[in-house]
């Protein structure tokens, strides 16, 4: 297994119950695909270096996984047309 880091930022003008219901689906999703050890950080709001679909903020988390090489592509994919996440990155971090 590697250690990946996928980074999200949600919508900010959503409601809190909304944004937690993204994260959830997020979670659930890594871990249907086969992911271990998943963690959340939730770095907050914050402004956006530039505005994405004219927003100026958006909610920041960081969630740490254990899994397979093919997983990324596949959460990738199923993120990427989710209505309320503006911007994502997955990254392999590195072994220590």
């Amino acid at each position: 297994m590697t250690k990946y880091e996928l980074a999200l930022v949600v919508n900010a003008v959503i409601e809190d119950e909304a944004r937690e219901a993204v994260l959830t689906n997020v979670k659930d999703m890594i871990s249907k695909l086969g992911a271990t050890e998943i963690k959340v950080e939730d770095a907050g709001r914050k402004k956006l270096a530039y505005d994405i679909q004219k927003m100026s903020e958006g909610y920041y988390y960081f969630i740490q996984f254990d899994a397979e090489t093919s997983v990324p592509a596949q959460i990738e994919a199923k993120v990427r047309i989710m209505e309320n996440v503006l911007r994502f990155l997955c990254i392999r971090q590195d072994e220590e």
